[in-house]
């Protein structure tokens, strides 16, 4: 059965149909975005910042996918590095998230909105989780 939310691909109708979850197509979002220079992480939900702390990757976060009768758009929550172009850093954003779906996915966005939600200084981007948390072994000895 074929959840309305997915997206069924034009292919050869011999061999069957092809189906992507929209949470791959958020994921493939989430890596071409943070993958562009400038961008010094992507805004994620108290969930994702737990999984991250528990050794594992939420990739997708930041991204929030509709689709509605002009097409599928998308919107990326990011928080830029300090000093960089923040149009231009953007600018690379949607571009390179709209081709990067098109091409794992063949699936064309018509929106592409980069939400820049904070920049982050140098010396924010120098902090060690364990000199925020400490290290419990030290304590213990």
């Amino acid at each position: 059965m074929v959840d309305e939310r997915n997206f069924v691909l034009d292919a050869d109708q011999e061999l069957g149909e092809i189906v992507i979850a929209p949470e791959v197509i958020e994921v493939v979002i989430g890596i071409a975005a943070s993958k562009v220079d400038g961008v010094y992480r992507m805004q994620g939900t108290f969930a994702n910042n737990v999984t991250e702390l528990l050794g594992r990757s939420a990739y997708g976060k930041g991204v929030h996918l509709e689709a509605d009768e002009s097409g599928l758009k998308v919107d990326i929550y990011t928080y830029m590095k300090y000093g960089v172009s923040v149009p231009k850093v953007a600018m690379e954003i949607q571009k390179r998230v709209k081709q990067q779906v098109l091409f794992m996915t063949d699936v064309e966005l018509s929106e592409v909105n980069v939400h820049v939600v904070a920049v982050v200084p140098e010396k924010a981007e120098q902090l060690d989780i364990e000199e925020l948390f400490g290290n419990d072994e030290e304590d213990n000895e």
